[in-house]
């Protein structure tokens, strides 16, 4: 048997598995970490939590409680977390210099590639490419499978 890939889950995964109003999305993306929690593979970055906090808590209709968000952050925190220090940054920094890439999906790449994730399952990127060693996969795209 393979040990499972460890893959980083971008904050819109979250949002989505945690979003009522999601009826498509949802399901996907909690399958996407139901198969995460059962091959304890997964792994999320400060940036990705604190995120969550914000979208769940502010845009979600209706909204998360602050508790409710908390809760979930922690659930989450028994997965490794990657803390964001000037290394990552600068990091983060060389790598939007030199691809098309936003600073915060540069921070996202990078926290995935220092955690040692070799998947990062996100919208916000092009499916099926591959940055800093690190397989962009978009559970959510045409033809993705959960």
């Amino acid at each position: 048997m393979r040990p499972a890939v460890r893959t980083f889950v971008d904050t819109n995964v979250l949002v989505y598995a945690h979003d009522l109003r999601e009826t498509v999305r949802r399901p996907i993306a909690q399958a996407c970490l139901d198969q995460l929690w059962a091959d304890r593979a997964g792994v999320v970055s400060a940036q990705v939590l604190q995120e969550f906090h914000n979208v769940a808590t502010r845009k979600m209709t209706p909204p998360m409680s602050p508790r409710a968000a908390r809760q979930v952050i922690t659930l989450y925190s028994a997965w490794p977390v990657v803390s964001p220090d000037a290394a990552l940054i600068v990091a983060a920094s060389v790598l939007a210099e030199r691809h098309p890439l936003s600073f915060r999906d540069a921070l996202i790449v990078e926290a995935a590639r220092r955690a040692g994730a070799r998947r990062l399952l996100t919208e916000d990127l092009q499916g099926g490419r591959r940055l800093g060693g690190v397989l962009i996969e978009n559970p959510f795209g045409v033809g993705a499978a959960p």
